[in-house]
Order: C-alpha cells, then structure tokens, then sequence
C-alpha cells in the first residue's frame, strides 16, 4: 500500500468521500432518532404494567400490542438488516409506491433500530425502583402519566450509553445500504476503487473515515452523558441519611 497513493486519491476524489459522509450520517442520525421513538413506544408498551381495576377490553388489548411487539422485535433483530433492506425497497417500490432511495435507507434503519432500542428502553424501565411507580400512583397519576413523567425520562437517561451504541452502529452498518445504491460513504468507496483500481488504499482511507466518524461520536456523545449524569447528581436531594433522621425525631420529641 503506497500512503502517497491515499494522499492523491483523497485529493482527487475528496468531493465524493464528502457526499459519501453526508449521506451516511443523515441516514445514520435520523435512522437513529427515529428508531428512539419507536423504542420508546414498543418498550413502554413492554413494560407497562396495568392495575387490577383495568377493564378486561384493555387487558386484551394490552397482550395483542405485546404479541405484535414481540414479533417485531424478533423478526427485526433476528434477519440481517441487508436482507430487510432488499426485502423492504423492492416489495414497496413495485407494490405500493415508488420512493426514493433515501427514504427507504432511513426507513429500514429506523425500524431495525426500533427492534433494539425497544429492548434497551425496557431494560431501563425495568431497572428503575418500583417504588416510584407506586409513589406517582398514590399521587393520583394514571400509569400513561407515570410512565411519560416519571418513568421514561429516568430510562433514557439510565439506557443512554446503550442507545448512544447504537448511533455509533448505525454509522458503520448503513455500509450495507449500498445494495439499494444508496451513495453513502462504502457505495461512494467502491465506485472510487473501481474507477482508480487501487482498492488498497481506497478502503484504508474509508476505514481511517470510519474510524474518525465513530471516534467523534463517541467523544460528543460522552460530553453529553457527563453533562446529563451532572444535572442529575446536581440537583437538591432531600436529606434521609440516618443521622438527619435521628436528629428529627430528637426535635419532634423535644
């Protein structure tokens, strides 16, 4: 591998890399975001748990959501998301509607991100004390209200470095998006190899993108869980430590 060689190619060809970046992180940070929301909805709907007082019409419709979930996320996690890419495009395009290549690319990244984020949101969920669930309900909260304002800002913030992996994931699988020629960074890399015929250093300069793509995600997205665990330990906490509440006592009885 010739390291002058990577320089003229990068020189030469920089506009397409720079394409080839751009359309990649649209499709992975949008792919991303919107596989969040379907996360949200799919594991809160796993995770929710209804009250004996709920009529029996809900309850029934409570197992549907959890069977059609279930099914989602098996089916979603359980094929390659190169198969749901072809699988996907190809039945809408000649069956329902002709759309373009960019909206199936973030279709098929957000509904496979979705199966995994719902996974990761219910983990958090699961992972917070029961007891405030109860405290929010003695409040008079429905489990809608409790789940919105209570439960799912904590599992986020909980579930944030899992979802934060998947971003970085997202970045490096939207490389097989190529098979529905979709000009991201690998599609822009393989027709830069076969036009130049040097696919030694046309791949080296892809992984080194890669690598540079993924290295500043993770560094912004640690920036952001600092400042979010910073909010969270900076906030006013109430004072139950053992001794405070040996001195209350002393007072109340004195």
């Amino acid at each position: 591998m010739s390291f002058t060689k990577c320089i003229e190619i990068l020189a030469k060809y920089y506009p397409s890399f720079l394409l080839g970046i751009r359309t990649t992180l649209i499709v992975a940070i949008t792919g991303t975001l919107l596989g969040l929301l379907i996360g949200l909805f799919v594991g809160g709907v796993r995770a929710i748990r209804l009250d004996k007082t709920v009529s029996t019409s809900k309850r029934i419709m409570k197992r549907i959501l959890d069977i059609i979930a279930r099914i989602y996320i098996e089916v979603f996690r359980g094929t390659p998301m190169m198969v749901q890419a072809v699988f996907i495009y190809y039945l809408v395009y000649t069956s329902l509607v002709r759309w373009d290549k960019m909206t199936a690319a973030i279709f098929v990244i957000s509904i496979n991100t979705g199966a995994y984020m719902a996974e990761i949101v219910r983990s958090g969920i699961q992972a917070i004390d029961p007891g405030q669930n109860e405290a929010a309900r003695s409040l008079g909260m429905s489990s809608m209200q409790t789940m919105m304002d209570v439960i799912l800002p904590q599992a986020i913030r909980n579930a944030f470095p899992a979802i934060g992996n998947e971003l970085i994931v997202n970045i490096k699988d939207s490389s097989v998006l190529m098979i529905i020629s979709i000009t991201e960074l690998m599609f822009q890399s393989n027709s830069i190899a076969g036009t130049t015929y040097r696919f030694t250093e046309t791949y080296f300069l892809t992984a080194m993108i890669y690598l540079l793509l993924t290295g500043l995600s993770s560094i912004l997205l640690g920036m952001i869980e600092k400042k979010m665990n910073h909010t969270r330990t900076s906030l006013p906490q109430s004072d139950t430590s053992f001794s405070s509440i040996s001195l209350a006592n002393k007072g109340a009885k004195s």
